[in-house]
């Protein structure tokens, strides 16, 4: 029975970060730490191989550190099965979204399926917008429905009102 919880433990903290990391990129990165996240969405013109938002990668990892530590330092084992869920998440999002949407790493270059290209089109419409206003798509792993369609066919449904973001 342990050994279910702490799986169910792992899995639900995996799910709940991807709100978190919507929630944390909508009104964190795209609020009162726009500064860090800014160049993120701005051309890759600039000297180097790390962005101000890669700041980010950090801030992320201390509540996963954290959980780990404390697991080991209270009677709090689950704790650790915490740390692992928001681990897995990290690395998930690292594989996604640095090496597969912004190709940061040459390790693999093109998944061709309808959730692949439904995560590249919603991550491309949200750096359409330069600014940290008027963007959409904020999560990672959970796309809108009208991203599992053709770029060509989003205006129409838009038209017929189709759309549930």
């Amino acid at each position: 029975m342990t050994i279910l919880l702490y799986i169910f433990i792992t899995i639900a903290t995996f799910a709940g970060m991807e709100f978190m990391a919507w929630f944390a990129h909508k009104y964190i990165m795209h609020g009162f730490l726009w500064n860090w996240h800014e160049d993120h969405h701005q051309p890759h013109l600039k000297d180097g191989f790390f962005e101000k938002n890669d700041r980010f990668f950090l801030v992320f990892a201390i509540p996963s550190a954290s959980s780990f530590i404390a697991s080991q330092v209270t009677p709090h084992f689950w704790l650790f099965f915490v740390g692992l869920g928001i681990l897995l998440y990290g690395m998930v999002y690292f594989l996604i979204h640095d090496v597969y949407i912004h190709q940061r790493f040459s390790w693999f270059k093109q998944l061709d399926g309808k959730y692949s290209r439904a995560i590249l089109r919603a991550h491309g419409a949200h750096h359409a917008v330069q600014s940290k206003e008027d963007c959409e798509s904020f999560g990672l792993l959970v796309v809108s429905s009208k991203f599992f369609k053709k770029r060509s066919e989003w205006k129409k449904m838009e038209k017929n009102n189709k759309i549930y973001s």
